[in-house]
């Protein structure tokens, strides 16, 4: 608990501060920096999400509205620098998930909590949500615009057996660079960022490589249409199961410091395994 040079605790200030102002309210103001508090990882992941789809739907969008002026290689790249800047800025408070694909794996490895997933899924869903309609009301474009469909020709079928291993390659990037064994340090967010843009600079043409169920259900779901979203949220949650058993093969389970430091980031994780790296 933090001091002032006065003696007295953060927490003492604050009730000095305040008197006369209702307990509960002073519970709060006191207890803000609790780090069992949820709501600082479901805002983290609402806030992340946001950012992550205003990026990826938004440039496609901004190239209708202006047209030509983003390109295919700039809109592709734009998403794996923006989860890169994520990241940094934030994995430590939430994980930056961004993605239930990331989430599930995350506790199939058992370095997330299950209890956990709900909040956190809700959470991406409402900032893909959010950003979609955000970027349909400063555009006045359609939010179908920053969908991502299969391309002409591409079949529902071939679009999840796309999505599946774009996705088996992204989980596996992350959960990589997650582990003791391959720990990397902040580096990871290079990793993951370039994959991203990796995926997306031979893929797009095909399915627009989502690779991530919400940001798919932003556009779609502000637009009103989900002709081909079966494909982009099964394909990234079998791809994530087939990259945790590829984890378990090529450095066994999962629970340890590092993996559990990664997924859940720094505030009060819960480590599985404490004496495994």
């Amino acid at each position: 608990m933090a001091v002032d040079p006065g003696g007295k605790s953060a927490d003492d200030v604050i009730r000095d501060e305040f008197i006369g102002v209702p307990a509960d309210v002073v519970a709060q103001l006191t207890g803000f920096n609790d780090p069992r508090r949820i709501w600082r990882r479901l805002f983290a992941e609402l806030l992340g999400t946001f950012f992550l789809v205003l990026v990826a739907a938004g440039a496609p969008m901004v190239s209708v509205r202006f047209e030509g002026s983003v390109s295919r290689t700039a809109a592709v790249i734009a998403p794996g620098l923006m989860v890169m800047a994520i990241i940094l800025f934030m994995g430590k408070i939430s994980g930056a998930h961004l993605n239930p694909a990331v989430t599930l794996a995350f506790a199939l490895r058992r370095d997330f909590p299950w209890r956990r997933i709900p909040g956190y899924v809700v959470a991406q869903f409402l900032g893909a949500i959010l950003a979609a309609a955000f970027l349909v009301a400063v555009l006045d474009v359609s939010a179908l615009d920053g969908a991502t469909v299969p391309g002409e020709g591409i079949s529902l079928l071939s679009a999840f057996l796309v999505e599946t291993v774009l996705t088996l390659g992204l989980v596996s990037v992350i959960l990589g660079t997650a582990s003791g064994a391959q720990n990397i340090g902040v580096i990871g967010a290079l990793g993951v960022g370039g994959y991203i843009a990796l995926a997306g600079l031979w893929a797009s043409p095909i399915t627009g490589a989502s690779m991530n169920p919400v940001r798919t259900f932003g556009p779609d779901f502000i637009g009103g249409e989900f002709t081909a979203w079966s494909a982009y949220l099964v394909g990234p949650l079998v791809g994530a199961l087939l990259a945790v058993g590829a984890a378990w093969i090529l450095r066994g389970p999962g629970g340890g410091v590092t993996g559990s430091l990664a997924a859940q980031g720094a505030i009060a994780p819960e480590i599985q395994k404490p004496n495994k790296l």
